[in-house]
């Protein structure tokens, strides 16, 4: 089509979809949007009009961002800062999650019932301060006020997303490789390894149990990880884990290639069997999601560390994850179109309050639909995409790709051609299911 679809003697808009595929409009659930950029004060990343226009390029019509507060800041002057950066410049549906960076008082940790009252039902919180500098030090929540924040959320229908390393082994790890003088930033997976992974998820996981509450491990990287939320779902527990799609396409070995600052993604990029395994947990179900941890800055930005200190997170992938995932997983690796659906949308949805409204093709939910070919075959090029000066997916292979994007029944993308106004995203309120929060339904 030329056109956002002709007009049919009824006077309904037609989209030819034949020899395609049809799912739900692809929701992001992990994506940091104008944030400052750790030791860059006067940086951010991306903004929502930037970020939301090319999330529609990519199939995804609903980006969840975080509202972020620290120990002296206030739960909702966060929101309210969120609100006045996505009003009016979000091409695209979108919702928060209050993110608390470190030890935050029990005064704000009782305001958390009101914030989810408002539609507000995920929380966020480190188990690791993530770096050694100490100007970006302070992310860090130690157990004891996880564990109350779970029981509060245990009580009043919230889901607790957690970025779980060892604090400890992070901060040793960084220690021991200067020690021994190997401090490039090839070395970073050293420092974030898989017994981080392995010991600090299953120290959450448990702490969860004795909360009965329900966790979302974010962006898991590691086979440890996957077999840690697998154990627990065994026993019945609401555990959900989360991977990103750089991290089921590249592995350690990827920082060794020219600007191989390019990959990293925290915690770290791991092995090749870590990268099988995230596969086999996105395929048999260990694993519930698919994100980006959009944290979008310039090239020269991100190429600047050049240490296990300094070396940027994030990359520019919300364009990327739907096409990726389909290539990836449904052409290559035969994953079924449902479970496609799920681990890109559907599940989402549930899992973060979205459901029924997003997350499904169903009467009563919002008419966000994406259009798949299957017929695009290429390596992908910086002329196919819409956010950044770079991408890791600069030159990979794709067979299949987004090129209708509708968003609550308006065409916002039509083979190349953009639609949508900065006025059409609206602020999503969610509320989550009870049985998510009881037992492992997706």
């Amino acid at each position: 089509i030329t056109e956002p679809g002709a007009l049919n003697a009824e006077g309904a808009r037609v989209i030819d979809a034949t020899g395609k595929i049809v799912v739900p409009g692809g929701i992001e659930p992990h994506a940091h949007v104008a944030t400052p950029i750790f030791g860059q004060p006067d940086a951010e990343t991306a903004p929502p009009d930037q970020t939301s226009r090319a999330a529609l390029f990519g199939g995804v019509t609903t980006v969840t961002d975080f509202a972020v507060t620290g120990p002296r800041g206030s739960l909702f002057g966060a929101v309210e800062e969120r609100h006045n950066r996505w009003k009016g410049n979000a091409f695209c549906d979108y919702s928060y999650h209050p993110m608390f960076f470190g030890d935050i008082p029990s005064s704000m940790i009782a305001e958390v019932p009101e914030v989810i009252r408002s539609g507000l039902p995920t929380l966020k919180v480190f188990t690791t301060d993530v770096t050694d500098r100490p100007e970006v030090k302070g992310s860090m929540m130690r157990l004891g006020r996880i564990h109350a924040l779970m029981e509060h959320a245990a009580r009043h229908g919230a889901l607790v997303l957690v970025h779980a390393e060892d604090d400890d082994l992070v901060q040793y790890g960084h220690e021991r490789l200067v020690e021994e003088g190997r401090t490039e930033f090839h070395h970073v997976h050293e420092v974030h390894s898989n017994m981080s992974e392995d010991l600090s998820f299953r120290r959450i996981l448990r702490a969860a149990e004795w909360a009965n509450a329900a966790v979302y491990m974010v962006h898991v990287s590691a086979r440890e990880g996957v077999e840690a939320i697998r154990e627990a779902r065994a026993k019945g527990l609401p555990a959900y884990g989360e991977t990103l799609h750089n991290y089921i396409s590249f592995t350690h070995e990827d920082y060794q290639r020219p600007e191989g600052q390019k990959y990293h993604t925290y915690p770290s990029l791991k092995s090749e069997e870590d990268r099988q395994a995230l596969w086999d947990g996105l395929l048999d179900g260990g694993l519930s999601t698919t994100a980006t941890d959009e944290y979008c800055m310039d090239r020269a930005m991100k190429l600047a560390g050049e240490t296990i200190h300094d070396i940027a997170g994030g990359h520019n992938g919300i364009e990327t994850r739907m096409g990726i995932i389909y290539t990836e997983g449904v052409v290559k690796r035969g994953m079924p179109l449902e479970r496609f659906a799920d681990v890109t949308s559907a599940n989402a949805a549930r899992l973060l309050g979205y459901y029924p409204r997003k997350g499904a093709l169903a009467p009563g939910s919002d008419a966000d639909i994406v259009v798949i070919d299957p017929a695009v075959r290429k390596p992908l090029s910086m002329a196919d995409l819409h956010i950044g000066d770079y991408s890791i997916w600069e030159g990979w292979p794709i067979e299949g790709w987004p090129v209708v994007t509708i968003l609550r029944g308006k065409v916002v993308v039509a083979n190349g051609r953009f639609f949508a106004e900065r006025t059409d995203g609206r602020f999503i309120t969610r509320k989550i299911d009870n049985a998510v929060l009881s037992r492992p339904v997706c």
